[in-house]
């Protein structure tokens, strides 16, 4: 991947337009756990509706959507960079947040990282009922710094879930696939939240 364009939110905004270029969406509820796509709709598709679908009506959702015809790469801003400020104001109340992103990848599975152990290690094996996941504890994908915007809710420590193209398109592909992956998440979400 090339680097971004753009290091953070208030250089992004300089240059690209709210409502015309992207789309911030954020509905907010009362459970203390949120789940966030910063790289949804055409940036790395189907994230926005993977972390729709985990969300439900049970907890807060916040979607950064790519709305251009093209270069939609361009509005893609690092998870150790991303501050966009709606976004930090609603992890801030949270004790649990998951974040969705793509990987790249013809093999369907999905990469489970992030400083909640407790939570990846719980995630991951409700996930592996189904569907191949893998606890990711180093590298580019393990989402283990506390810049990362999965750590920065009140706790510190957040769950980062990397899904493969081949795997986001099976799940769009599929309202069974869908709700079994949002579903096994959910699940783990209320595991943690009610121990």
């Amino acid at each position: 991947m090339a680097p971004d364009k753009h290091q953070n939110f208030a250089e992004l905004i300089r240059h690209e337009r709210e409502g015309v270029d992207f789309r911030i969406c954020r509905t907010i509820r009362p459970a203390p756990a949120a789940i966030i796509a910063p790289h949804g709709g055409k940036i790395e598709p189907g994230t926005s509706e993977i972390a729709s679908a985990i969300a439900r009506d049970c907890y807060s959702l916040y979607c950064f959507r790519g709305l251009k015809r093209c270069g939609n790469l361009n509005l893609h801003i690092k998870s150790t960079n991303y501050d966009e400020p709606t976004c930090l104001e609603l992890l801030a109340r949270c004790d649990v947040v998951v974040s969705v992103h793509g990987l790249r990848g013809e093999d369907q599975f999905v990469d489970v990282g992030g400083l909640d152990f407790a939570l990846r290690n719980t995630i991951c094996g409700s996930l592996s009922a189904r569907f191949d996941a893998r606890v990711t504890k180093t590298g580019r994908y393990a989402g283990v710094s506390r810049a990362n915007i999965c750590n920065k809710g009140r706790r510190g420590a957040g769950v980062q879930l990397e899904i493969t193209r081949a795997l986001r398109d099976a799940l769009s592909e599929s309202s069974e696939n869908m709700e079994a992956f949002a579903g096994a998440v959910r699940q783990a979400i209320d595991d943690v939240l009610q121990s």
